[in-house]
């Protein structure tokens, strides 16, 4: 899709379709939630965008309402939607409000669109046994909505991390933070 072209379901075509699932996360700023689930064994695509606001053709200098998002398309065959939750969960802080790092503002909020009745079920259930488990620091603040337009960054923002690995990022991931038992 090109720069400020929505995507509402887009998935490809044919057999690969059943094979593939997508997953809308947004956890403050896209370039470091993007290059940390790029790299999860089992997804296939990622592309950066807008999300979640009123104001049609956002862009990065104006995108007031939207949150910087991370649309991630995935086999989940091999990496499962709760997985891809878990390491969404560790790798950003859902219990500070509109905040990560330095970052503040409704762009930075912590938020899961749901693409289907299943991934809402699966994101309320994750987060009922972060909040059960004690290791996060607080209750977890992430929104839980249902998919609304994805408004495809600026080319430049797409892989940042990737092209410029010194760029800034305030995402890494917790070892505490783990659902498994592995972090304690």
């Amino acid at each position: 899709m090109g720069e400020g072209a929505p995507s509402v379901a887009q998935s490809p075509a044919g057999d690969e379709a059943a094979a593939t699932e997508r997953a809308i996360l947004a956890g403050g700023c896209f370039w470091g939630v993007e290059d940390l689930l790029r790299r999860a064994r089992g997804v296939l695509s990622t592309r950066v965008g807008y999300t979640g606001g009123e104001m049609p053709d956002p862009t990065y200098a104006r995108h007031y309402g939207h949150a910087e998002a991370v649309e991630v398309t995935f086999d989940p065959s091999i990496l499962s939607y709760r997985s891809l939750l878990e390491l969404f969960f560790q790798i950003h802080d859902p219990t500070t409000y509109e905040q990560q790092g330095s970052d503040v503002g409704p762009s930075y909020r912590s938020a899961i669109f749901y693409t289907s009745d299943v991934q809402k079920e699966v994101a309320l259930a994750t987060i009922a046994e972060i909040e059960a488990s004690g290791r996060w620091p607080g209750p977890v603040l992430s929104e839980i909505n249902p998919e609304e337009i994805f408004w495809e960054a600026e080319p430049e923002h797409q892989k940042y991390l990737a092209r410029d690995p010194s760029g800034y990022s305030c995402h890494f991931a917790r070892p505490t933070w783990r659902l498994d038992g592995s972090g304690r």
